[in-house]
């Protein structure tokens, strides 16, 4: 909510003061606001709240088979979200044609979507289905989809929506498939192809559907940042590190050649999820090896000599090393064991 207020300076208190209005309490109601001069663009605004922008997709027929999409509502968070969304937003009931509206709000699911009415009307509509209350869901419902929309993309409420952002947004959200023809048209601009009583051989020039051109646009674009606008159970798919093998190195043929440390964050990530090598539990850190000729002053071995200890054993390790390895074994025991386990499964491949 936004507002164009006219400031009351009071020099010597060092007081501004602001008349909002009923209608704009609620506005400072949530602690802090932001306060900074008006643009040249609202000059001519009268003083009160500043509208949001106005959305023209939301009056566009062609999208109604779009938004009313499972898979549109499932990308922008679900029927749940939507009541939530509608409880902060509307104050009052949404059924206009009642003589009496009870002061406590509920929302109630009506195909597409879902509206705000009050117990009353909640009890004379429920089980009722008619064409009002399906306008009235689906306008909803496209007043949610466009400010999920918008936010998902970084925008504010000021934006005007386009169609080709919503394409993107779609296709962004893994439901390219949802975008109908008369979207993928609209969003690449493409001349619409008048449709004739009567067609001669030579009028008709093939031509691809915006459709399957949008599909081929969109084909090698990498979606693996997609996920935040949905939250769907994500598949973990298994780290895997490929080692190559380089025989002619420059360093190998130098006689005192400067050594580097092997570092690989995938790696030791991976290992930190595996169980503690001493007693199966969740293991804390990735334990590098020491001793043993491995690392140096103030450097750690490389990352590929790390077996996985819990915080316990981990401490018990570093305060008493000998002590540790008459108990559970050497480390170099317990990391060939565990370099055989991550061989097996295939978590260290060849290139």
């Amino acid at each position: 909510m936004r507002a164009l207020l006219t400031p009351e300076i009071v020099p010597r208190l060092g007081v501004v003061l602001f008349k909002p209005g009923r209608e704009l309490m609620s506005l400072f109601t949530g602690g802090r606001v932001l306060i900074e001069r008006q643009p040249e663009k609202m000059k001519t605004l009268p003083t009160g709240r500043i509208a949001d922008a106005r959305q023209p997709l939301a009056e566009m027929d062609i999208l109604r088979f779009f938004m009313r999409d499972e898979r549109v509502i499932n990308a922008a968070g679900g029927i749940n979200a939507l009541e939530a969304w509608l409880l902060r937003n509307v104050r009052e009931c949404q059924y206009p044609h009642s003589h009496y509206h009870h002061h406590e709000l509920v929302t109630m699911r009506h195909p597409p979507g879902a509206m705000v009415v009050c117990w009353h009307c909640d009890n004379e509509l429920r089980e009722q289905t008619t064409e009002m209350l399906s306008e009235l869901a689906y306008q909803n419902l496209v007043q949610w989809v466009i400010e999920r929309v918008l936010i998902s993309l970084g925008y504010n409420k000021e934006r005007e929506l386009s169609m080709a952002e919503l394409c993107w947004w779609a296709v962004k959200s893994g439901i390219a498939d949802a975008i109908t023809e008369t979207m993928a048209q609209q969003a690449l601009r493409l001349p619409e192809e008048p449709f004739l009583s009567v067609y001669k051989d030579s009028d008709i020039v093939p031509s691809f559907a915006a459709g399957e051109i949008l599909q081929d646009l969109v084909e090698g674009i990498d979606l693996a940042d997609a996920s935040v606008l949905i939250e769907q159970p994500q598949i973990e798919s298994k780290p895997t590190l490929r080692l190559s093998v380089d025989p002619n190195s420059p360093e190998s043929f130098m006689r005192r050649p400067k050594r580097q440390r092997w570092t690989c964050e995938v790696y030791t990530r991976w290992v930190k999820t595996q169980p503690c090598e001493c007693c199966r539990q969740p293991s804390d850190d990735p334990h590098h090896i020491i001793g043993n000729g491995l690392g140096g002053t103030g450097t750690k071995a490389h990352d590929l000599f790390v077996i996985p200890l819990c915080r316990v054993h981990h401490d018990e390790l570093h305060a008493n090393t000998s002590e540790f390895e008459k108990k559970y074994g050497t480390q170099l025991e317990l990391w060939a064991r565990f370099l055989d386990r991550v061989m097996g499964i295939g978590v260290i491949v060849k290139a």
